[in-house]
């Protein structure tokens, strides 16, 4: 089944497309078939190997079979997507100046300007990259992780009272609420809830950038900012993030049982780290806004 999100429609394998050799697959097995006239060749034992199943194979020269992508696999790289981001996140907040009067701000807005663009520039890649690549996964994470460290500096400054550490806590209580009720109501992602959803997050994309060009000519709506209207999107992007957790859950669970290639590890890792940060991000907004006197 064809995928609406950009982040797995690059993949061929999480769309049932070509199995791990690039080979068209087929519904019932997913496994590749021969094609008429193409005869194995048999006189290099070098080629040999064991299908799944326990049939004999032959593995394709030049590549070697790293295996399919399993629920263990997905978590270990999504454990070392966040913890790439928390380590840049905390050393940001550690190396940056402390928020004081007449301290230097200039080292802490440079590491959210940076680490924001840069994150910005790498998700888009890693979100339309064919071949996934787990150099720039981990590049996308150590960039979010600066912006996010230097953006919580900020808010903890301003609002104190835990607000940082709420935050933290209530997005990983998303995930794991999230999860849960995926798994025990067995929640089902049709194609009509994949477009309202990819819809919306590029909606707010597109918001997000108008602000951000409004904002250098003074002329701010405060569709982001911690105001009511600033609610409206904070609220509206929270529940968007679960929305793009339970997307992300549904193409894991289907990509294991296709028995994709293990490196699509990688892009469940990256799909997840993004929909996390959404919700950190708007949670922290949310927290914020009711934190204030």
């Amino acid at each position: 089944m064809k995928s609406n999100n950009p982040v797995f429609n690059r993949s061929p394998e999480f769309n049932g497309q070509a199995n791990a050799y690039g080979n068209q697959t087929y519904a019932g097995n997913g496994q590749a078939h021969s094609g008429y006239g193409q005869q194995p060749t048999m006189t290099d034992p070098s080629q040999w190997s064991v299908a799944q199943g326990g049939q004999p194979g032959y593995a394709q020269p030049g590549q070697v079979d790293q295996g399919r992508m399993t629920i263990d696999s997905v978590v270990q790289k999504t454990g070392i997507s966040l913890g790439v981001v928390i380590i840049t996140a905390l050393a940001t907040w550690i190396l940056t100046p402390d928020i004081t009067t007449g301290a230097d701000l200039g080292p802490l807005m440079a590491a959210m300007t940076i680490g924001s663009l840069g994150a910005f520039a790498l998700s888009m890649v890693n979100s339309f990259k064919r071949v996934i690549s787990p150099a720039l996964v981990l590049a996308f994470c150590a960039l979010e992780g600066v912006a996010l460290g230097a953006i919580s500096k900020f808010f903890d400054a301003q609002f104190g009272d835990g607000v940082v550490s709420g935050a933290v806590i209530g997005t990983f209580g998303a995930f794991a609420g999230t999860l849960a009720a995926y798994k025990f109501f067995n929640i089902q992602v049709g194609a009509k809830f994949k477009m309202f959803v990819m819809a919306a997050v590029f909606g707010m994309i597109g918001l997000s950038l108008m602000e951000l060009v409004l904002g250098m000519f003074g002329a701010q709506i405060g569709l982001f900012g911690v105001s009511g209207l600033g609610m409206v999107t904070a609220f509206a992007g929270l529940i968007l993030g679960v929305f793009m957790l339970v997307m992300d859950f549904d193409f894991v669970e289907n990509g294991v049982r296709a028995g994709i290639p293990e490196r699509e590890s990688w892009r469940a890792a990256f799909a997840m780290t993004v929909s996390l940060v959404w919700i950190y991000t708007n949670l922290l907004r949310i927290l914020a806004f009711f934190s204030q006197d």
